[in-house]
């Protein structure tokens, strides 16, 4: 069921962003060749643990699309890994292409966020083309995402976007509704059909989320941890995300690095 927010549970969900996003913004900066997996999933962890009021979305959490619980505090993917990355002993080498994927509860209020850059100094010209890609996409369906416009708006201008690229697209993971809870409705597919499906109305929050991969809308669950999700070619992609709500005003972007 889709629940639209009040103009007060707005303003209630805006701690959560700011968190959510401070936390990725921080890690952008901190992150560097040499750094372990682990280490930014322990850093996560204090965090949450020194913000009164916040809870992790992660911790527990066990859908039909992962293996047992999830059992971390972020999702960490690395290369060919693009969703659902699930932090190991891992230490991050000279061009890695690294998305991290972030989801906190504050007081009650969840906000979704997700980043996806290179380490060191000598990146792949192809991996900032693909994060450049996701970033337009997100960027432009938050342009339409309007007060009488349709959910098939928002899915479309992404999917526009990945075609201009060259990228293909893959639609069983999208954005979601967001609320008190992580996932809810609606889906927000990376791809659609202009001016159809729901219309968007005030007060409706979502995270949309355009994930791309370079050569393949292919993707098959990494048996090792049963909840990294990998491109089948090996290609590598990118992931990003922020957490909106639809209001007369134009939308709010609770997760919106650029003003913190």
């Amino acid at each position: 069921m889709i629940e639209l927010k009040t103009p007060r549970e707005i303003e209630e969900m805006k701690p959560a962003g700011r968190f959510v996003a401070g936390i990725l913004k921080e890690l952008k900066e901190t992150t560097k060749v040499g750094t372990n997996l682990l280490e930014i999933d322990e850093f996560v962890h204090k965090k949450i643990v020194d913000r009164k009021g916040a809870e992790s979305c992660y911790v527990d959490y066990a859908p039909d699309f992962g293996t047992g619980p999830f059992a971390h505090y972020i999702c960490t993917s690395v290369n060919d890994a693009v969703l659902h990355g699930v932090p190991f002993d891992y230490t991050l080498k000279d061009g890695d292409l690294v998305s991290l994927d972030l989801a906190i509860s504050v007081d009650g209020w969840v906000a979704d966020s997700a980043i996806s850059f290179v380490v060191g100094n000598d990146p792949d010209p192809e991996d900032l083309r693909i994060i450049k890609c996701t970033e337009e996409a997100l960027a432009a369906a938050i342009d339409v995402a309007k007060p009488g416009n349709r959910l098939g708006d928002i899915s479309s201008t992404i999917g526009d976007v990945a075609r201009s690229y060259g990228y293909p697209i893959n639609l069983e993971f999208g954005g979601h509704g967001v609320g008190h809870i992580m996932h809810g409705d609606p889906h927000v597919p990376n791809d659609g059909r202009a001016h159809h499906g729901y219309k968007l109305r005030e007060g409706l929050v979502i995270a949309i989320e355009p994930w791309f991969l370079k050569t393949t809308d292919e993707i098959y669950q990494d048996p090792k941890d049963g909840w990294t999700l990998k491109s089948s070619d090996g290609s590598r992609g990118a992931h990003s995300e922020h957490t909106i709500a639809i209001t007369e005003n134009g939308p709010i972007i609770f997760t919106d690095r650029s003003k913190l």
